[in-house]
C-alpha cells in the first residue's frame, strides 16, 4: 500500500520565493472530508488529479495516498460533486540539501497562511530545514487541507 511520510511546518518569511526552483496554482475540492479518510479532486494548472487518503498514524507522520491523474473535464465534473469550501493556494518548490520542500501559500478563506512539507522515504530519514522554517506542526489536524476546507484559516483569529 502507497504510504505518504511527510513532516509539516510553519513558514516564517517570505524568502523562499527566492529559492523556490518552480510554483504552480492548486484548486481543490473534496467529495468526502471524513476523519480518516478523504477523497480530494484536484485541478493543479491545467491537469486534473483524484486523491484517496487515508488515516494518519497517531504522530501524523505517514498515511495511506492514492493518487491518479484525470482528465481535466472530469476534474471539472467532480469539483461540482465536492462539498462547500474550497482549497486555493500557489505551491512553490524549494530544493534544499537533497530535499524538496513544497511551500503553500493560501488565497481565500485561508488568506495569510503559509505552510511548508517535506516528503521522506522513512519516518527516521534525516534532513536539514531551510532557514525559512518555523514551527513544526506535523500531525496538527487544523492544517490539513480537508480541515481548512471546513474550518478557514480567517475564523482561526
Amino acid at each position: 500500500m502507497p504510504q505518504e511520510i511527510e513532516r509539516k511546518f510553519l513558514v516564517r518569511d517570505l524568502s523562499f520565493k527566492e529559492m523556490a526552483v518552480s510554483s504552480t496554482r492548486i484548486v481543490q475540492g473534496y467529495i468526502c472530508s471524513d476523519r480518516g479518510r478523504t477523497v480530494r479532486v484536484r485541478i493543479r494548472d491545467e491537469k486534473g488529479f483524484l486523491t484517496i487518503k487515508g488515516a494518519s498514524t497517531g504522530n501524523g507522520l505517514s498515511r495511506y495516498e492514492w493518487e491518479k491523474e484525470i482528465s481535466m473535464e472530469e476534474a471539472r465534473d467532480l469539483m461540482k460533486l465536492c462539498l462547500p469550501g474550497v482549497i486555493d493556494k500557489r505551491r512553490y518548490l524549494v530544493d534544499w540539501k537533497n530535499h524538496i520542500f513544497e511551500v503553500d501559500e493560501f488565497y481565500g478563506d485561508n488568506d495569510g497562511l503559509i505552510v511548508a512539507e517535506v516528503e521522506l522515504g522513512s519516518v527516521d530519514e534525516e534532513y536539514e530545514v531551510p532557514p525559512f522554517i518555523g514551527e513544526e506542526v506535523t500531525g496538527q489536524v487544523r492544517y490539513y487541507n480537508s480541515f481548512l476546507m471546513k474550518s478557514p484559516y480567517k475564523t482561526w483569529k
